[in-house]
């Protein structure tokens, strides 16, 4: 059977990319097997009129992402990422659908270095991280054997197309001929991974947090290689700034997150229930990601 899918967020990256990823799969199904999604704006009122009780799931992506935060912005956070995500779940709730999957992020830990286990406990210093772990705990209150909750804690998402780190990171390697040579470790997730992580937690009705990721840790400096190599270009990693990144790294938020370790335990994000949702290598995900042509 086929399922209806409403998704929060018109422009989102994850629900764009999402729909795309389903379609793909539609091109595979019987007719009476193929998934419907279907995108609604939540920046006015209007989607209080809809009626939900026809989406077997609501995938809630729409959010006030990170940004240069102001304490004036802090009411903002919470306004749209914590109460718009309650009134979401209570009309999901009392209009009967059967699952709410909330897309919420890495930085509820309040971490920007070290590793996340099972007993890491949530400790966000962001108003981006407070605002999101609010909405998982009283979305986690509201979970019934009638109403299914899906929390995912993404670590950077990357692909084609999307902005942040990445981004910078790819402008930077099409540009520069030397880059640091480093020996950190970060959990990041492609896109297609994501998308089909998405996919198996929605065709299962899966309840519970989640904390995908790749299968195996990124290096910066092999990432910056590695994106390099797909313009055709080489970069020349440079050993022996080791300690000047360290000292660095942890007081300086940039170098902390270009050049920090910050990774989920393994067991963390590969559930037998879900199986292997990476359709794609890391070697692969960097040469489809390329976005940017230089002359």
């Amino acid at each position: 059977m086929g399922k209806q899918i409403l998704i929060t967020g018109t422009n989102s990256y994850v629900g764009t990319s999402f729909k795309q990823y389903i379609e793909k799969k539609n091109g595979n199904m019987p007719l009476e097997d193929r998934w419907h999604v279907t995108f609604v704006s939540v920046r006015n009122s209007e989607w209080k009129k809809m009626d939900f009780s026809k989406y077997d799931t609501i995938l809630h992506v729409a959010a006030i992402v990170h940004q240069k935060e102001q304490p004036e912005m802090e009411a903002l956070y919470y306004a749209v990422n914590t109460k718009l995500t309650e009134e979401l779940a209570d009309k999901a709730k009392a209009e009967r659908v059967r699952q709410f999957v909330f897309l919420s992020t890495m930085s509820v830990y309040g971490m920007t270095m070290g590793q996340i286990t099972e007993e890491t406990e949530c400790t966000p210093i962001t108003f981006y991280g407070k605002s999101k772990l609010a909405a998982e705990r009283y979305l986690c209150e509201q979970r019934s054997d009638t109403f299914k909750v899906a929390v995912i804690r993404p670590p950077m998402i990357y692909g084609k197309a999307c902005t942040g780190n990445y981004a910078s990171l790819e402008k930077l390697a099409g540009k520069i001929p030397v880059f640091p040579r480093v020996s950190n470790e970060r959990s990041m997730i492609y896109i297609e991974n994501l998308c089909e992580f998405l996919y198996r937690i929605i065709r299962g009705d899966a309840d519970g947090i989640y904390c995908p990721q790749n299968s195996q840790y990124v290096n910066t400096s092999d990432m910056v290689a590695r994106i390099a190599e797909s313009y055709g270009r080489s970069i020349w990693l440079v050993p022996g700034f080791e300690w000047i990144i360290g000292k660095l790294t942890g007081r300086v938020n940039i170098f902390s997150k270009v050049f920090g370790s910050l990774t989920y335990d393994r067991k963390l994000s590969f559930q037998e229930e879900m199986g292997e949702y990476e359709v794609v290598d890391f070697l692969e995900s960097i040469k489809k990601s390329k976005e940017i042509e230089y002359e």
